[in-house]
């Protein structure tokens, strides 16, 4: 095994990050290590330092759920973290070989169902924040600039996680870009915890890496989050200053994917901005027909 892997890494950040003051111990002078030694987490945990240790280091593979729990309450993990500590030594223990997934495809109901929003902003994201779909409001909103097209073809997806980290009009889009970015790294942290082996998953962190600094600092610090509701300011090209709130919702019709809707107060002006942005843009053709959508796959 070349370095800890996943699981190692995750605990090394974790307790990088738990200072002494935070559990009660005092900081006699400096330290060697940022945050916690390995045997101050090991004494909180109930375990042995060596055990512990063993761990870490990607040594030791068969951790039981009582030692996962007492590991993620001496780290402080929340209710998410602890989820993907499991997931990520349960991945420990299996051998998983790299697989190219097959492209996603939408299914015919979430097509009616964008069709039908075509008032709202809304979009359709794959497992790995490919662009699977997005109504006339939602591409407008969010990407204007590119070809409403560009869902349709597999080979040349939109992905809003490169796009928010190479893409300046992405970037500039979002106000507070850096709140922004924390959330889609944790979810990608939360998906790569699920799925270990998808390698056009890899290949994506790795193209982030490589190319953006900020995804580089921000992927060290191993915080993962699921998609939720939240609310962010945006500079648009065309409208101007607005607020929206993005939520993620799941389609039980397809696990794998999540619906994005983006909604604005009642009679606010953020509201206006986006009747006025309906009204300039350009509805799109029908989607490709539904003979060919009407399938699912990962």
């Amino acid at each position: 095994m070349d370095g800890p892997g996943p699981l190692g890494d995750f605990l090394q950040a974790r307790r990088a990050q738990l200072r002494p003051e935070d559990i009660g111990l005092p900081a006699f002078g400096p330290r060697r290590v940022a945050g916690l030694r390995r045997e101050e987490l090991a004494q909180l945990a109930g375990v042995s330092a060596s055990y512990y240790t063993r761990l870490e280091q990607g040594l030791s593979r068969g951790a039981s759920q009582e030692v996962l729990d007492a590991i993620a309450r001496a780290l402080h993990l929340s209710d998410h973290e602890r989820d993907h500590l499991t997931r990520l030594a349960d991945a420990s223990r299996r051998t998983t070989r790299a697989r190219r997934p097959r492209p996603e495809k939408v299914a015919a109901e979430t097509w009616d169902l964008m069709r039908a929003m075509d008032g709202v902003p809304a979009l359709i994201l794959g497992r790995r924040t490919d662009v699977l779909a997005w109504n006339t409001l939602g591409h407008a909103l969010l990407a204007g600039h590119l070809d409403p097209h560009a869902p349709h073809n597999p080979a040349h997806r939109p992905n809003m996680s490169r796009m928010l980290f190479l893409d300046p009009h992405t970037r500039d889009l979002y106000q507070d870009w850096h709140r922004k970015a924390h959330a889609v790294v944790g979810n990608l942290r939360t998906v790569a915890g699920r799925h270990p082996e998808d390698q056009l998953l890899a290949e994506l962190i790795g193209e982030l890496t490589m190319k953006s600094p900020d995804f580089v600092a921000l992927w060290r610090d191993h915080r993962v989050a699921p998609c939720d509701a939240t609310a962010y300011d945006l500079h648009h090209p065309t409208v101007g200053p607005l607020t929206v709130t993005q939520q993620s919702l799941a389609l039980l019709r397809s696990p794998e994917q999540l619906l994005v809707v983006c909604t604005a107060p009642a009679d606010s002006s953020s509201e206006a901005a986006l009747a006025l942005l309906r009204q300039a843009s350009v509805p799109e053709p029908a989607p490709e027909p539904r003979a060919r959508v009407a399938q699912t796959g990962t």
